[in-house]
């Protein structure tokens, strides 16, 4: 199944070639068995692809489309990353804030220096905790806070527990390193800086989420909380691995069933339930600076060039702006964007205004299926399109 563009369907209309790039790519995986079903979107000026390639449940023959639920993981950091950002726009918040500011605990920090003798050495934290740390994975805290040797899921997982509650342990945990000083991916760092946007509006995340990216730019089906029907109606998650037939997976250890009670709490880090129409609506509004499909701007042109489109690392390795991959650099050939536990991804350049989306729930070997698809991406991006005869086309038949 394939959507166009306008330009694209006048172009086919015309007797012009209109590729498939992604679909060629991957339709003898999807046959084979390896690949059990994904979406995939290729967007850039004139020309855009859209595949819904096999199932999202093989067993039931259910075929795969843009609107099927599934949980995004941790491409949820973006959001957290753009409610930040909104607010940091409206001088609610600094990104140079101390974390401190909006939770008291983070205070005093104590680094782990490690273990000798069976004498664990803490020392004292000299850096001030910031709010941008938290949010480009540079504040030193592991990818899961551990409390007395268990670790402790932040929300959006089974079993997790509320942001402020994240936070607390957090606060009162050992770190791995002095603030601003390296790099360590964190779901906790995230939850911090949710837990900071709370307190700064007064407002659960869930609501600011709901305010400033999900109700403005009309995605409907995306929620923290699935309904009964839309879990009925998810794409499947599977085992896969090139050479060999995927095979269903019941749930995965960080999210177990069931999917929308009490044990499941909101999380920056991970936790949003969403579908492809609605995810390519995010997505589509940081592409075009700030501005959505739907001409509702979301954040100023320059919020998105100068704080989510490009790291905020400065030199250090590892390009990460506000819950966001992104480039160390501004320029034309930097994407920026982010992916999900389960094979999920989204990237987009702003400069040359293109988009490439991946939906799958896979475990195992999904790297290689989502490298197939890049080169087909690659490829795409990389066709000249030739608009001549669209351009001369008048709609007269005479």
């Amino acid at each position: 199944m394939k959507y166009f563009s306008l330009l694209t369907a006048a172009l086919f209309s015309l007797g012009l070639s209109a590729s498939t790039f992604v679909e060629d790519a991957l339709k003898p995986y999807v046959e084979s068995g390896e690949l059990p079903g994904a979406v995939a979107i290729l967007i850039k000026p004139g020309a855009e692809e859209v595949a819904c390639l096999g199932f999202a449940d093989v067993d039931k023959g259910r075929k795969i489309t843009l609107d099927d639920p599934f949980m995004q993981c941790s491409q949820t950091k973006g959001f957290c990353g753009v409610v930040v950002a909104k607010l940091v726009e409206d001088g609610v918040m600094s990104l140079e804030d101390p974390v401190s500011k909006y939770l008291p605990e983070f205070g005093t920090l104590w680094i782990n220096a490690g273990v000798k003798d069976d004498v664990k050495t803490l020392v004292k934290a000299r850096n001030v905790l910031t709010v941008k740390n938290v949010l480009n994975h540079t504040g030193g805290f592991p990818f899961e806070i551990c409390c007395k040797q268990a670790w402790i899921r932040g929300g959006g997982w089974s079993g997790g527990a509320p942001l402020r509650s994240v936070a607390s342990i957090a606060a009162n945990s050992p770190i791995l390193f002095e603030p601003g000083t390296r790099q360590q991916y964190s779901n906790t760092g995230i939850d911090i800086a949710a837990a900071c946007a709370e307190v700064a509006t007064g407002k659960k995340f869930e609501v600011l989420v709901k305010e400033i990216i999900t109700d403005p730019l009309e995605m409907k089906k995306t929620t923290f909380k699935p309904t009964e029907e839309q879990i009925a109606r998810k794409i499947e998650m599977y085992d896969c691995g090139v050479g060999r037939k995927a095979t269903w997976r019941a749930e995965d250890p960080w999210e177990q069933r069931p999917y929308n009670d009490d044990h499941v709490f909101t999380s920056a880090g991970a936790g949003i339930w969403t579908t492809t129409r609605d995810q390519v609506k995010f997505y589509k509004m940081l592409m075009n600076l700030g501005l959505g499909d739907n001409g509702v701007r979301v954040l100023k042109e320059e919020t998105v060039k100068s704080i989510l489109a490009v790291s905020t690392r400065g030199a250090m390795a590892g390009g990460y702006s506000l819950g966001l991959v992104a480039p160390p650099e501004d320029n034309e050939n930097g994407w920026f964007g982010h992916g999900g536990a389960f094979g999920t991804n989204c990237m987009v350049n702003y400069h040359k205004g293109e988009l490439k989306l991946w939906v799958v729930q896979l475990r195992g070997g999904f790297r290689a299926f989502e490298n197939v698809f890049n080169e087909a991406a690659d490829k795409f991006f990389a066709e000249t399109i030739d608009n001549s005869q669209a351009e001369a086309y008048t709609g007269r038949t005479e």
